[in-house]
């Protein structure tokens, strides 16, 4: 029997067979390259090692350098379709290694070849001479190419990942053996004045999951004045590449750092405590970050000789006066007001100066930060209470702060307006609380002799001699009269006992009365430490304590001034440690009445200084 189309049917087949699938290249193309052959020891470069067409079960053994450390390692694979024609189709598959190396020392190094391992046979390819010096000689990886002009395929994705995620040149420096975790300090600015704020940043830069950051020993800050600026309470990392290598940059600490002399002041490494992985997986390490060295600049000549070094900014200084007309008797609130950018917290703002008629107390000062996680600004305010002394017309003077501002590199000066204050009498016509009037003189002093209308006449008398006719002692007045001067002056003696006792018991009685009085409002004033009334806690002491002073003195208290008081202290023989506890008392009455309350332990101390001059007194 014939058989027919048997060779025919397969040589077609065949055929066909070739058409339709990818015509692979006659040979395997495999090789390495460097994107530069002259680094520094600080430098990093990319070894790129690309098999064209290897078969599917072949295996790639990348160079391990021992004169490098290969700071990471990725893989990509692509396929190339080219049609010519109208011929079959040329298909290719490339696989790149990329590897990101980094010279272990200076001089004449080698890259060893890398090795294909196929079914049939092993390719390798040609070792890469390296020039190495000491130092950084370049930019990152991918830098150096950066195309100057726009590229019109930005947008498109790229087949390489490390090329999207390129920085800056100024970029950490990878510490050698610990490249996948690391710990690093850097400083927006490492030249300043003076007074001028630097802001240090302590980042985590890791290529590991991270679980938790257990413990932070912040760096030695001797030199500086520092002020926290962020402190994140949760890890939340950003994408960067350091020396072309992809890493998770975690945020620990921002603090605004104000140099407080001049040189090159050093700031020491900072360390952590990290635990890596998750959950029972964990790893903990210990990491310590680089150093720092910054450079301040003392201000330049020319500035006021009175003005502090911490006077370094952009400050604005305003005065608010409440009221600036007011009774005499009632306080005054003088707010001196620091606006800017600077260090708030440590910057003092011009002391106020008023007539003597005005007493100035001593101002309490508050803070205001404005939240800003680069710069530290806000507000610095201090308080003063002014009490007018008598009426009249009085005026605040201007105020001054002089300033370098280093921006602009020259000093400057913030002013404020004079401000008038008009004190009026009050209610009872008072127009001063100060001396008080002059003792009254003696009444006697003032008493004028009256005469009688006729003058002073003599004396007259007329004797008439008779004789007696009873003996004068036996008379019967006459024993009852001998007898009386005596009886007369028992008398006398027994009566001034009787008045000095009862006048003793009345006085001691008197005493004890105006003890208890006081004592009572001293316990009316304790129910009201705590209650938040504090206005009506120290007029309820001051009351107790006038009232004592005025039965002790037997004078009138209210209305004297401090001064004047002490006077009639001194004039009644008062030991100078009881007048210095009472005015202390006394002052500290007015200042906790208007001054806006003071802490519950100061009327604490108020209350039991108020209670030792009572007791004190009595013995």
């Amino acid at each position: 029997m014939r058989r027919t189309g048997s060779g025919w049917t397969a040589l077609l087949a065949g055929l066909a067979l070739l058409a339709s699938a990818p015509v692979w290249a006659a040979d395997i193309e495999f090789y390495q390259s460097v994107d530069r052959n002259e680094v520094g020891t600080e430098d990093t470069f990319r070894l790129t090692v690309v098999a064209v067409d290897a078969p599917p079960s072949s295996q790639v053994q990348l160079p391990n350098p021992k004169d490098f450390d290969v700071l990471s390692s990725s893989q990509s694979s692509q396929r190339s379709i080219q049609l010519s024609g109208g011929g079959p189709a040329v298909i290719q598959d490339i696989t790149k290694h990329l590897l990101i190396l980094r010279a272990k020392r200076p001089g004449k190094l080698t890259i060893p070849p890398a090795a294909l391992i196929t079914a049939g046979r092993t390719y390798r390819t040609e070792p890469i001479e390296m020039t190495v010096k000491a130092g950084r000689l370049g930019p990152a990886p991918g830098q150096a190419t950066r195309p100057a002009l726009p590229d019109p395929f930005r947008n498109f994705p790229s087949m390489d990942p490390l090329e999207e995620m390129d920085e800056e040149a100024d970029e950490p420096t990878i510490p050698r053996g610990d490249s996948d975790l690391f710990l690093r300090e850097s400083l927006d600015r490492d030249e300043v004045f003076i007074g001028e704020q630097t802001t240090l940043s302590l980042y985590i830069y890791s290529r590991v999951d991270l679980s938790s950051v257990d413990a932070v020993t912040m760096p030695k800050l001797e030199g500086f004045w520092s002020e926290d600026v962020e402190s994140p309470t949760q890890l939340s990392g950003e994408q960067k590449v350091v020396n072309g290598i992809p890493y998770r940059a975690y945020l620990l600490r921002r603090r605004a750092l104000f140099p407080v002399k001049s040189g090159t002041l050093s700031i020491t490494p900072a360390e952590a405590e990290i635990t890596t992985g998750f959950l029972f997986a964990g790893h903990r390490v210990h990491r310590v970050s680089n150093g720092l060295k910054v450079k301040v600049k003392p201000l330049p000549p020319g500035g006021p000789a009175s003005m502090a070094s911490a006077n370094v900014g952009s400050w604005q200084l305003s005065m608010d006066v409440t009221p600036t007309r007011v009774e005499l008797g009632q306080p005054i609130t003088v707010k001196v007001i620091l606006d800017g950018v600077g260090n708030v917290k440590n910057i003092t703002p011009p002391k106020l100066t008023a007539p003597s008629a005005l007493k100035v107390y001593d101002p309490t000062t508050t803070d205001r930060l404005t939240p800003n996680k680069n710069k530290v600004q806000g507000r610095r305010v201090q308080e003063y209470l002014v009490m007018p002394q008598r009426t009249g017309v009085f005026t605040l003077p201007a105020m001054e702060f002089p300033f370098f501002d280093p921006r602009r590199r020259e000093y400057d000066v913030s002013r404020t307006d004079p401000i008038t204050i008009t004190v009026e009498a009050g209610a009872g016509g008072v127009a001063s609380v100060g001396p008080t009037p002059a003792p009254l003189q003696d009444a006697a002093n003032e008493q004028k002799n009256v005469l009688t209308a006729g003058g002073l006449r003599p004396l007259r008398y007329q004797a008439r001699f008779v004789e007696p006719s009873t003996p004068l002692w036996r008379q019967g007045f006459f024993l009852p009269a001998v007898l009386a001067p005596v009886g007369l002056l028992f008398g006398v003696m027994l009566l001034g006992q009787v008045r000095g006792r009862l006048s003793t018991q009345t006085e001691a009685g008197r005493t004890k009365q105006q003890a208890k009085a006081a004592r009572k409002r001293l316990a009316a004033a304790e129910k009201l430490v705590g209650e938040g009334s504090t206005s009506a806690f120290y007029a309820e002491v001051e009351k107790a304590l006038t009232g004592f002073l005025e039965a002790r003195l037997h004078i009138p208290v209210v209305g004297l001034t401090r001064e004047a008081l002490a006077e009639k202290m001194t004039a009644a023989g008062v030991e100078p440690a009881r007048r210095s506890r009472t005015l202390f008392v006394l002052e500290a009455c007015d200042m906790g009445r208007f001054g806006g309350g003071s802490e519950l332990s100061e009327r604490n101390r108020v209350l039991d200084e108020a209670e030792a001059v009572m007791e004190g007194w009595e013995k």
